[in-house]
């Protein structure tokens, strides 16, 4: 077994026994009895959750048939998943099975209508790190399943140079040459500018990506043409109150990847409800 797939049963183990605590009741007072169950959608959306979900199978004695995978459209109706085992267990897994797909499919099915407005253009949908306090791995998986490209997974990946990491460098170029042999030969450098001045600077300095936050969209169209220009090798990132009303006219700019946070803490859960026949 894998370090992911041992931190992946310790995450899915966790979740399980918040809900179980000292033991389901129901399981402690039946008797054993075969039960069938599925899943239905009751409103349309993009599934996730299936890799944590099938945790669950293999760390507990139920059998799953799948009807759906991850990033598949599903519409109002429509059975995702068939699940046979004890009634005990099957009932007591009820919850998180159900916890995991809809958390999950909330977060991939806004994604992929973010996703679907950059159709066409040459840029990438990115999430952020505002992300619940212990669901990052999962909430970025979602992020996946949706059709969007993880951003940093932790502030270990890449060195970013936020406006409040500016105010404590008085020489953004010294200090970039300085600490580019030693954070990781693969780790890239980024750095959030609010305007072209700041944009060209930090062009300079030697910043591999810009974070265009906040900027009207012909700044962002001059800096992407600055790149182009003097700068080629550098990407340009537009975050910063991104919205499905406006992400389409950012990406017309021209910007590499757009990143916004709302596609994971906006996100709302689908109906979905779970059957059981005895």
């Amino acid at each position: 077994m894998t370090v992911s797939q041992r931190l992946l049963e310790a995450f899915v183990r966790q979740a399980v026994e918040e809900d179980l605590g000292r033991g389901d009741l129901f399981a402690r007072v039946a008797e054993p009895r075969p039960a069938f169950a599925y899943i239905v959608a009751k409103s349309e959306g993009v599934f996730a959750g299936r890799e944590y979900i099938e945790t669950i199978e293999a760390l507990y004695d139920i059998a799953l048939e799948w009807k759906i995978s991850d990033g598949e459209p599903f519409l109002p109706g429509q059975r995702l998943l068939e699940i046979e085992g004890d009634r005990r267990d099957l009932l007591s897994l009820e919850r998180s099975i159900l916890d995991f797909a809809l958390h999950a499919s909330g977060i991939a099915t806004l994604t992929a209508r973010y996703a679907a407005k950059l159709e066409g253009y040459d840029c990438v949908l990115l999430d952020t790190r505002k992300t619940r306090p212990g669901l990052r791995a999962f909430e970025k998986y979602a992020v996946r399943c949706g059709g969007g490209q993880n951003h940093r997974m932790g502030l270990d990946d890449a060195l970013m140079l936020k406006d409040t990491h500016l105010r404590t460098i008085d020489d953004l170029e010294g200090f970039i040459k300085k600490i580019r042999r030693q954070i990781p030969f693969t780790a890239k450098i980024e750095v959030e500018c609010e305007d072209l001045v700041m944009v060209r600077r930090a062009m300079e300095a030697g910043a591999e990506i810009i974070m265009c936050d906040n900027m009207g969209l012909e700044e962002m169209a001059e800096a992407v043409v600055l790149r182009d220009g003097e700068f080629p090798g550098v990407l340009i990132e537009a975050s910063g109150n991104i919205t499905l009303e406006t992400i389409e006219a950012v990406a017309a700019t021209g910007v590499d990847a757009i990143s916004t946070g709302s596609i994971v803490h906006q996100a709302v859960w689908p109906d979905l409800s779970m059957r059981v026949e005895g």
